[in-house]
């Protein structure tokens, strides 16, 4: 059997914790060390990272669990093409953007507005 890895704790190095509980440690840590937490960010592709906030850049360039999907695009990772007007003239197929309401949004909102009567035990 092999021995079980540790990691020491980034808030409190006095920690050491095995790597199959880290991740809980590290979210009840982070609640008891408040102060320390402020200083300290999480790593975005992988929550186990936690660093200085002014090495946070550094660790996610060189971070072992950043993929090249990642690496594509990061800012907008849900890019939508619209058709261009140029291309398409048709009135019809514009997307104009309006208002909408369903049915159970007005009654809800007339019955917001009329008095209600308080029912009690009993009655």
């Amino acid at each position: 059997m092999e021995p079980e890895a540790f990691e020491v704790c980034p808030y409190d190095p006095h920690h050491r914790i095995p790597l199959r509980r880290l991740q809980y440690h590290l979210a009840s840590c982070r609640r008891k060390n408040p102060k320390k937490a402020k200083k300290m960010a999480i790593c975005k592709y992988n929550a186990c990272h936690v660093v200085p906030i002014k090495k946070l850049e550094e660790h996610e360039a060189v971070c072992v669990n950043r993929s090249s999907l990642e690496e594509e695009d990061t800012e907008n990772p849900l890019k939508v093409s619209l058709p261009s007007s140029e291309q398409n003239d048709d009135p019809q197929q514009t997307f104009i953007p309006q208002k909408l309401v369903c049915e159970n949004d007005t009654k809800e909102s007339t019955r917001e507005t009329s008095p209600q009567k308080i029912l009690r035990p009993g009655q």
